[in-house]
């Protein structure tokens, strides 16, 4: 199901799998989380593999500025989440309130994701972009790459959520005149490193149950293909506002 939607929609499988995990199946927050961080890495190498050698929609000097904030933090977040555990403090409620607020922040990048693309032109929002070429934020592109690398670092290690949909919408946002190809073979190219480094250190942790990851590459690899075949007929610009809107609802439960 959770494959199916994300080729359909193509929002990111962490934020539809962790919480169906959590609540359908019963499995710990931090097992699902870890989980899910090394089957996105999994996942998204092969989509990558398609971005990069047939479409050559990879902007390889973005993914280093997003991997220079985001692999440290990651590392940081690792190694206070493992802190945490060994003066044997139970890291739950941490992971339960991250994944809250990614949700939350997913959905709202879902709502607003054209918004972001126009308010990154030059000018106002509403001003025609073809009257207005340079782009509002040219000079702190690289600054601002690292910064959102820096967030999605700690998010996505602590939820599994983010390396998709907040971080198509940032680059959108920073770079509103690259293609959407490019965008998203991009935005999968930085999340590869950034799940994998996240799921290991989980696995360090304990916190990965390899019985459900070849449960859910089984089950998803087939969705996947299915739900690219399907986005054509479907109309997305319904389907998307409800995804949102469970998001947003799914977010608030965690988080309350």
């Amino acid at each position: 199901m959770v494959g199916l939607l994300v080729g359909v929609t193509g929002v990111g499988g962490g934020s539809l799998m962790t919480p169906l995990l959590v609540f359908l199946f019963g499995f710990k927050p931090a097992v699902a989380v870890g989980t899910d961080l090394l089957f996105a890495a999994i996942t998204k190498s092969g989509g990558v593999l398609v971005h990069h050698s047939h479409h050559k929609s990879v902007e390889w000097r973005i993914v280093g500025l997003l991997a220079a904030g985001s692999l440290p933090a990651a590392l940081v977040t690792l190694y206070a989440l493992n802190h945490v555990t060994r003066i044997g403090r139970d890291i739950t409620p941490i992971i339960t309130f991250a994944l809250g607020i990614a949700l939350i922040l997913t959905a709202l990048a879902l709502f607003f994701r054209a918004w972001a693309q126009k308010a990154g032109r030059s000018g106002d929002a509403g001003i025609d972009p073809d009257e207005n070429p340079p782009q509002r934020f040219s000079h702190l592109q690289a600054p601002a790459t690292v910064a959102v690398g820096v967030v999605l670092g700690v998010l996505v290690t602590l939820s599994s959520v983010g390396a998709g949909a907040l971080g198509t919408v940032a680059l959108l946002f920073l770079y509103p005149r690259m293609p959407t190809l490019k965008i998203v073979g991009t935005d999968i190219a930085h999340a590869i490193p950034l799940t994998a480094i996240g799921g290991f250190g989980h696995w360090h942790m304990g916190a990965v149950d390899f019985t459900l990851l070849g449960s859910l590459l089984i089950g998803s690899l087939p969705g996947i293909w299915i739900g690219s075949h399907l986005s054509s007929r479907i109309p997305e610009k319904f389907l998307r506002p409800i995804l949102a809107s469970v998001l947003m609802l799914i977010g608030l439960k965690f988080v309350l």
